[in-house]
């Protein structure tokens, strides 16, 4: 939605109506992801894309259809491997593009602001267009048509949209389509040292909203840390309770200090982030495993720190562990565990 969030809002300013393109499928080929988007006004104007060929001609059209009848289509294309190349999936496969009219301002509205939200719609089956929108808090507004499609429906938006995916999803004879809207991911580095400035720096770079949570006000400054969204001069529980950590928040612990490494494992392990990392040697590590054990920590809550944290890249730089350790993040983002891919099996991108 945001990649042709500011053409679609400049169009429906002007009073031109709109169309939306989305992919909600695809096979073998993934040149754009479910849930990309291509924005379509009566004017002929268009933004965005759903592969990277002649796909966006074929969909163009149907946009016209639906402006004209106001009746969404389901539109799927099969591509051989010798037409590839012509239409942007160049290892063949298949895409499916769910066309309709644009009519949710507030999920338009959580994408403007960063908020998290889906919107599920109908796009197979009775009730095709229907839609049902979940915010982050558990409401809706909508209906699918049925109870039961609600229910469903409702449940795998609140999983996929803290997973930050949208996806469809297949009720008795109705396919669904769950497509999630939510801010830029955030990492919180504990510890207001080198490591942490270059972690902010790679993060950014990434799309991440980096963090810095230290109670050391002299090195906790925000000059030191330019990439930063926000530099908490304060201890962990009280930073963490701040920044008001979710389970899209991943936290590493890089400070070496044992006082603060504590009070910061400690804080973590009582919020739902979805990463805890802390770095030190494996000696380092061994003693800190044992102090927490002592200090009343068990091993299934242990077992929820990376530790020694960041994937094995060799790393020998500041800049080089902050690659480390954001590739560990991603890794376990999305399931992964972060090996050569010249050594592994099945899909490179798990997209569709």
């Amino acid at each position: 939605m945001k990649d042709v969030l500011a053409e679609l809002d400049a169009w429906t300013a002007a009073g031109a109506s709109v169309a939306l393109g989305m992919v909600v499928d695809v096979k073998r080929s993934a040149p754009r992801p479910p849930g990309a988007k291509m924005a379509i006004n009566d004017r002929g104007d268009v933004s965005g894309a759903v592969s990277g060929g002649c796909v966006e001609g074929a969909v163009v059209q149907i946009a016209r259809e639906v402006l004209d009848t106001g009746a969404p289509q389901l539109a799927t294309f099969g591509i051989e491997d010798d037409e590839a190349w012509d239409v942007g999936l160049p290892c063949g496969g298949e895409i499916s593009v769910f066309v309709s009219q644009h009519a949710h301002p507030e999920f338009a509205s959580l994408a403007r602001e960063g908020g998290r939200g889906a919107l599920a719609t109908v796009i197979e089956g009775e009730g095709l267009g229907r839609s049902l929108l979940v915010r982050a808090d558990g409401t809706g507004d909508g209906s699918l048509g049925s109870e039961a499609l609600d229910i469903a429906a409702t449940a795998a938006a609140r999983d996929l949209m803290w997973a930050e995916r949208s996806e469809a999803l297949v009720v008795g004879d109705t396919r669904v389509f769950v497509d999630v809207v939510h801010p830029a991911p955030r990492i919180v580095a504990v510890g207001a040292v080198d490591f942490a400035r270059q972690l902010c720096r790679v993060a950014r770079a990434l799309g991440w909203r980096p963090y810095v949570v230290d109670p050391r006000g002299f090195f906790a400054r925000a000059d030191r840390f330019p990439e930063a969204e926000e530099v908490v001069t304060a201890w962990p529980q009280e930073g963490f309770e701040r920044l008001g950590i979710d389970r899209a928040t991943a936290i590493a612990v890089l400070t070496h200090d044992p006082k603060l490494d504590d009070a910061a494992l400690h804080a973590a392990l009582g919020t739902e982030a979805s990463y805890i990392g802390a770095m030190g040697s494996r000696l380092a590590q061994d003693t800190r495993h044992q102090r927490l054990v002592d200090q009343g920590l068990s091993e299934a809550e242990l077992d929820r720190i990376a530790a020694p944290i960041g994937l094995d890249l060799g790393a020998l730089t500041a800049e080089e562990t902050a690659l480390s350790i954001m590739s560990e993040v991603i890794a376990l983002r999305h399931g992964r565990e972060g090996g050569r891919l010249r050594h592994t099996g099945g899909r490179i991108h798990d997209v569709g």
